[in-house]
């Protein structure tokens, strides 16, 4: 039996556990013998410290989101300060211990600090289980381990680019597999062309974003409006209460084959750049709008898609409905965004499912015979 352990961080839904369900998912049902565990590594070590830290984190970025800019920005650069080494070694010393527990195969970090803790323990020759980092936004934060990590999973090209060149890495350890997406999120080949619009309105998973000010102005008659309103009971009880009937919200969708059907219906998206989010909206090839983003990794997410021309970000001075319909109806942007999507999948090696497949098969057999 081989065992593979998935490790994301935090017990709140995310991008990073939506990837781990999407690995795990594929690889018990093309490998029934493989044994597959996800794992929060903060609450591994101290349940109570995962509470405190996800709390502390979601109150910042609300009350300060400049600070967590700042912040985020100087970890992106360095991220083992002096007064982090305490506690880097209490990590290091969890992580062995989770490792000698749960002796797997193969450890996958979907999240950049677990990665790094067994780097450093990689490093130290402290423990030798092959690795691989699997990126869940589209640049590479400086928290990620690098050169001791066995696999890299990149979200593009470029990213492939860097760490062999930067880091040294041999290119057959870099894998360009776009950021996973569950397979039942199923591409689709052109971009839908219709006369009456529908708008899927996401705000993440905790309901964030500028979403009432967004609906609140959207008066144009040949659009209709489906919300995901996350884990935020209130405002789906206020957009209820409202008795639109453009106007559909939801709750939190967790089965990505509903989310799959969901993105079958409509037209386009109004997102956060959230990576996992945005790998899925390039997959169903829909036009991406934008109007708020959170400090950090949606900045950075939404940098490198700006640059790319794969996401419009709408602007206050001009009513929303108006910039959306104005980019819909317009064919030849369409017809440009169609081929500036076809790029981005074009340097696509194959899929995370597939490369893990691939490592699977290739060492199923030296596992069984120890």
């Amino acid at each position: 039996m081989m065992n593979i352990l998935v490790l994301p961080l935090f017990q709140m839904p995310s991008g990073h556990h939506q990837v781990a369900d999407a690995l795990i998912y594929s690889l018990q049902h093309r490998f029934p013998n493989v044994s597959c565990e996800k794992l929060d590594f903060l609450s591994y070590c101290n349940e109570q410290m995962e509470r405190r830290v996800a709390d502390f984190y979601l109150r910042w970025i609300s009350l300060s989101p400049h600070s967590y800019e700042w912040m985020y920005q100087r970890w992106m650069k360095k991220f083992e300060q002096p007064a982090m080494e305490p506690w880097l070694l209490y990590f290091e010393k969890k992580m062995k211990r989770l490792l000698q527990e749960k002796k797997p195969d193969l450890v996958i970090c979907t999240h950049s600090f677990p990665s790094h803790v067994l780097q450093r323990l990689k490093q130290k020759g402290a423990v030798t289980v092959p690795v691989v980092n699997v990126y869940t936004d589209f640049f590479l934060n400086g928290i990620w381990g690098k050169t001791a990590i066995d696999y890299h999973f990149v979200p593009h090209e470029e990213a492939k680019r860097s760490l062999c060149a930067r880091f040294r890495i041999e290119r057959h350890r870099v894998i360009v597999t776009g950021i996973p997406i569950h397979e039942h999120i199923v591409p689709v080949q052109k971009i839908k062309r219709r006369i009456n619009k529908h708008i899927l309105v996401a705000g993440g998973n905790q309901g964030l974003g500028k979403m009432k000010q967004f609906l609140k102005n959207a008066n144009h008659s040949q659009l209709t409006y489906s919300v995901l309103c996350g884990k935020n009971e209130h405002l789906y009880e206020e957009l209820k209460s409202w008795n639109d009937p453009r106007i559909r919200p939801f709750r939190y969708i967790s089965d990505r084959a509903k989310m799959n059907e969901l993105y079958d219906e409509v037209d386009a998206i109004v997102t956060k750049p959230g990576g996992v989010t945005m790998s899925e909206v390039l997959a169903k090839k829909l036009p991406a709008f934008t109007l708020s983003y959170l400090p950090g990794q949606e900045q950075m997410n939404l940098h490198y898609l700006k640059k790319k021309g794969l996401i419009y970000l709408l602007h206050d001075n001009e009513p929303y409905d108006r910039q959306l319909m104005n980019v819909l109806m317009n064919d030849k942007e369409m017809n440009e965004l169609e081929k500036r999507i076809e790029h981005y999948w074009f340097g696509h090696e194959k899929t995370a499912q597939d490369a893990l497949s691939e490592w699977v098969e290739a060492n199923v057999y030296a596992i069984k015979k120890r």
